[in-house]
């Protein structure tokens, strides 16, 4: 007979997470999915009134969530959070790491200032963060749950992203890195790489491409639909297929995987 059913691997009341960049997009809907599990959830984003809102539907379906404006790019920010959620909620059992940011730059255009802040906000800040959340679950000898979000841009290369890029496959081995060291504390450590999401994000990255190549409505669909065509299951993800492999890899159910990568692109690469 199993240990635990079903219902009790994938329950986290008791538990205690917080997720960055959980305003809009993958974030928002990764503090969804483990607000609905049972955790109590520290939002945080820098955009203060958009998590605002987010934290507002969510206590509204009866869920458990605070809010706090960080700045992942700032390594203040990130003691700040983990501080502010040990206040309000007495914990911290799984972290998330989920904002970055993506503005396309031809490596030949790519200035010092752009690559600063994308490394800053996509690995310096993840980096922190984890730091941050991994010495109160050692201290408290408690086990714990971090995942982190990187990008199939970590395993393949799209154009015109050298900065993200390079951060994500920075992601994708600081992962392992940190896995292998807090390992023996119990503490798993994984990453996720989800493909083309449908959010907020992409959607505005993508207008501000489509302007800076003179690109018409027409041809950007055209694009959109040539991109479909190559992932095997003939979609685009949402917010909420990344959610659940988040839930997953925060649950009991992901006791024994650590160090991993989870791809959640729909087959993409494979084309």
């Amino acid at each position: 007979m199993s240990e635990k059913s079903i219902h009790q691997l994938f329950d986290l009341n008791g538990k205690v997470a917080l997720v960055t960049g959980a305003a809009m997009g993958i974030g928002r809907a990764i503090a969804d999915r483990l607000s609905e599990a049972g955790a109590s959830v520290m939002i945080t984003d820098i955009n203060l009134e958009a998590a605002q809102k987010t934290a507002k539907e969510l206590k509204a379906l009866g869920r458990k969530v605070g809010v706090l404006q960080a700045d992942a790019s700032q390594v203040a920010s990130a003691d700040q959070a983990v501080k502010a959620t040990l206040e309000e909620f007495g914990g911290l059992d799984i972290l998330v790491n989920n904002a970055g940011i993506f503005p396309f730059s031809s490596m030949l255009l790519t200035g010092e200032a752009l690559w600063d802040k994308v490394l800053d906000t996509n690995l310096k800040g993840l980096f922190f963060f984890t730091q941050a959340a991994a010495k109160v679950m050692v201290d408290k000898g408690k086990s714990g749950k971090i995942v982190n979000i990187a990008s199939i841009d970590a395993l393949h290369p799209t154009g015109n992203l050298v900065h993200y890029d390079a951060s994500k496959g920075g992601v994708v081995m600081a992962t392992k890195s940190m896995a292998l060291e807090l390992g023996p504390h119990q503490i798993c450590v994984n990453a996720i790489a989800p493909g083309g999401i449908d959010t907020p994000g992409a959607s505005n990255s993508s207008a501000t491409m489509t302007q800076a190549a003179g690109l018409k409505p027409e041809q950007l669909k055209a694009m959109g639909e040539a991109f479909i065509q190559r992932i095997p299951l003939r979609r685009q993800g949402v917010p909420d297929d990344i959610a659940r492999a988040a839930l997953f890899l925060a649950s009991s159910a992901a006791d024994y995987i650590t160090g991993e990568t989870l791809v959640v692109d729909g087959g993409y690469l494979l084309s």
